[in-house]
C-alpha cells in the first residue's frame, strides 16, 4: 500500500509540474495578442490586420517570441524546457489565430484552422497530464504524430495558399467555414469527453497488456460509441478542412481518417476482447463504433 502511494504520488507532482508549466507557458504564447496594444495599431478598428500587415507588428511579433523564449530558457532546464517551448509555441499559434481571426480578409477563416489546430493539442497534453499523468509524455502533444499527419498539415496549408491566390472567392464561404467550425467543436468536445470519462484507462498508444488498474468503460459518451475518442477525432480532423474550404483535402482527409481508425479500431479490438472476453463482446453487440462503414474486429460466433 506504501509503495502504491508513493507511485500515485509521483504521478500527482507529476501533473502538479509538467501540467503547470505548460499552462504558463502555453499562456505566454498566447499573450502575442496584446501586441496591439503596444503599437500604433491599438488605435485604429481594423487592429488585428494592422498587426500582420504592418511592419511594426511584424517585428513586435518576432521581438515577442525571442523574448518568451529566452524567459522559458532561463525558467525551466532539460526535459520542462521541451515542455514548455513546445507548449509556449502552441499558445503563440492559438494567439496569431485570435489575430487572424478578427482581421476582414480571407485569412480569417485560417486563423479558426489555428485556433482549432493548436489547441488539439495543447488540450491533448493537458487532459493527459490530468487523467493519465502515468503516460504522459512529449508525445502527448501529439505535434509529431506520425509522417503522413505532417503531410496531410503541409498539404492542407498548401491548398489553402494556392487556392487563395488562384480562385480567392472559394475562401469567402463563410456558411462552409462556419459548417466546418461546428465540425471542429463537436469533435474536440466528444474526443475531451471520452478522455476524460476513460481517465487512467485512455492511453495515446494502444496497450497489448492488461494493466491491473484497466477496466471496461461504458458510461458516459460510451454508451453511444464504442470509440468516442475516434470518432471526434475523425470529424474534427475533416471540419478542419471544411472550415478552410479545402476540396481536395477535404476528400483525402475523409479517405486517409477513415482508413486509419479502421486499422486502429480492428487492432485495439483484439486487444479489448483478450482483456474482458465475453463482456466486451456483450458490450460490442450493443454499441457501434460510431464512425461509418466501420463494424470494428469481426469475431465468429
Amino acid at each position: 500500500a506504501a509503495a502504491g502511494s508513493s507511485v500515485s504520488n509521483m504521478a500527482g507532482s507529476k501533473f502538479v509540474l509538467e501540467g503547470r508549466v505548460s499552462l504558463i507557458s502555453f499562456v505566454l504564447g498566447l499573450c502575442v495578442v496584446l501586441i496591439p496594444l503596444f503599437t500604433e495599431a491599438g488605435a485604429h478598428v481594423e487592429w488585428a490586420q494592422d498587426v500582420l500587415n504592418g511592419l511594426n507588428g511584424k517585428i513586435a511579433i518576432v521581438v515577442y517570441i525571442a523574448v518568451v523564449n529566452g524567459l522559458l530558457l532561463i525558467l525551466y532546464k532539460g526535459p520542462l524546457y521541451k515542455v514548455a517551448v513546445r507548449a509556449g509555441f502552441l499558445g503563440f499559434a492559438f494567439g496569431c489565430g485570435l489575430l487572424m481571426s478578427f482581421s476582414q480578409t480571407s485569412w480569417k477563416y485560417f486563423g479558426w484552422y489555428m485556433c482549432s489546430l493548436s489547441f488539439f493539442h495543447y488540450s491533448e497534453y493537458l487532459v493527459t497530464a490530468i487523467i493519465n499523468p502515468h503516460s504522459l509524455s512529449l508525445d502527448s502533444f501529439l505535434i509529431n504524430h506520425s509522417l503522413e499527419y505532417t503531410v496531410a498539415a503541409i498539404s492542407s496549408w498548401v491548398e489553402f495558399t494556392l487556392e487563395r491566390l488562384l480562385v480567392p472567392e472559394m475562401k469567402q464561404l463563410g456558411w462552409l467555414s462556419l459548417l466546418g467550425l461546428l465540425m471542429v467543436l463537436f469533435g474536440e468536445c466528444l474526443r475531451k469527453s471520452a478522455m476524460l470519462t476513460a481517465g487512467s484507462n485512455f492511453n495515446h498508444i494502444v496497450q497489448n497488456e492488461k494493466s491491473q488498474s484497466h477496466v471496461l468503460v461504458t458510461t458516459g459518451v460510451y454508451s453511444c460509441f464504442r470509440h468516442p475518442s475516434y470518432v471526434g477525432w475523425f470529424y474534427w480532423s475533416i471540419g478542419t478542412q471544411v472550415m478552410l474550404c479545402n476540396p481536395v483535402c477535404v476528400l483525402g482527409y475523409t479517405l486517409a481518417s477513415w482508413r486509419f481508425f479502421r486499422e486502429r479500431i480492428e487492432e485495439e479490438e483484439i486487444s479489448l476482447i483478450h482483456f474482458f472476453g465475453e463482456d466486451y463482446l456483450e458490450y460490442k453487440r450493443k454499441v457501434p463504433t460510431g464512425l461509418p462503414f466501420i463494424p470494428g474486429i469481426r469475431v465468429e460466433a
